[in-house]
């Protein structure tokens, strides 16, 4: 379950570092509302993970998850970089938080 709550963190992440864009510095009450709830959301479910599974594990896998979602939602939805090299960047981060999870005791 830890891992299930640590994915859905990571997700909530990503939805609020994007729903940033959407406020216009918190001048705008509907996505201010909802990026604030979607920080709520991922903290809680970080904090559920963390009863199990060890906090720099899981906090690397919170933050990777996130950059990961928001990287790529800033391709889809506002037309950011999709070269090459940062695509390899992106691999290499899924590819350490696969790491951490294959080499974590929890």
């Amino acid at each position: 379950m830890a891992r299930l709550y640590l994915f859905i963190a990571g997700l909530m992440e990503a939805g609020w570092a994007i729903g940033l864009k959407y406020t216009h510095g918190f001048t705008k009450l509907v996505p201010s509302l909802a990026t604030i709830a979607a920080m709520i959301i991922s903290f809680f479910f970080l904090a559920q993970a963390l009863k199990t599974i060890p906090v720099g594990t899981g906090y690397a896998v919170w933050t990777g998850i996130g950059a990961v979602g928001t990287a790529i939602l800033g391709m889809v939805l506002f037309n950011e970089s999709r070269d090459t090299l940062r695509m390899i960047c992106l691999l290499l981060i899924v590819a350490g938080i696969m790491g951490l999870k294959l080499v974590s005791n929890e």
